[in-house]
């Protein structure tokens, strides 16, 4: 199989040669020797970047891709962890979805200072109330998603 030197690597995925060290260093990927002072790597370690640049996309840590890469570059997903993502990413949704609708709320208000706004005294009385039970541990606009 063809080998590569990190400046290829680098070149043809597009990243840099500090990430592919870093990479290395994490336990993401793995050389197979050195010509000279450079890393060399297979030619399939374009694939186990993809893989890599996949997760990071879903948003999984390091650490969650270490975990799904043997040995020989192969997924090995775990897919307990990418449904436990998929209900991390549902949440993130609706938090930010109901705080795109108060601010589409507040927006829209007729006042013309938002201070006046009685929508927008609600959001910070909510706001208020929300510190409070944060402090507390019962969050209402968390669970709301504001």
């Amino acid at each position: 199989m063809k080998e590569m030197d990190i400046s290829e690597v680098a070149r043809r995925s597009g990243l840099l040669a500090s990430t592919l060290r870093y990479y290395e260093e994490k336990g993401l990927i793995s050389s197979v020797g050195r010509r000279g002072l450079s890393r060399v790597f297979r030619a399939d370690i374009l694939q186990r970047l993809s893989l890599i640049a996949l997760g990071q996309f879903a948003e999984l840590s390091l650490g969650d891709l270490a975990a799904m890469l043997d040995a020989e570059g192969q997924p090995d997903i775990d897919r307990q962890r990418l449904n436990q993502k998929a209900d991390e990413l549902d949440r993130t949704i609706e938090r930010l979805s109901a705080t795109r609708d108060e601010l589409r709320r507040v927006a829209c208000c007729p006042a013309v200072r938002h201070i006046e706004c009685s929508t927008f005294q609600k959001l910070l009385n909510a706001i208020g109330k929300e510190d409070t039970k944060r402090k507390s541990g019962k969050s209402k606009l968390r669970r709301r998603g504001v």
